[in-house]
């Protein structure tokens, strides 16, 4: 079973290759950076926002761990929300 999936796994990645050879000369360099950004501009943000909402869902139902929700709520906006500075931060220690 195992041995069926690796060679259906390689032949995936070989016909992938096969029918996108551009996808072999991209920059990987490039391709991080617009990962990035598409991370740190509208998935951490969206995540934040939607734990903020989770947690004044739970507040307003009397959830006993609300106040925990709320907390680690707003901890993971800030994250969210400074990423773009966290990551600025992190660079400018590194150089």
């Amino acid at each position: 079973m195992k041995n069926k999936l690796g060679l259906v796994s390689m032949l995936i990645c070989m016909g992938v290759g096969l029918l996108l050879p551009e996808l072999g000369f991209c920059s990987v360099e490039s391709s991080l950076s617009a990962m990035q950004s598409k991370l740190v501009g509208v998935i951490l943000p969206l995540v934040a926002v939607l734990g903020l909402v989770f947690a004044g869902l739970s507040f307003a139902m009397g959830n006993q761990n609300a106040r925990s929700h709320l907390i680690l709520a707003m901890v993971g906006a800030g994250v969210g929300f400074g990423a773009q500075s966290i990551i600025g931060f992190i660079r400018g220690m590194v150089n």
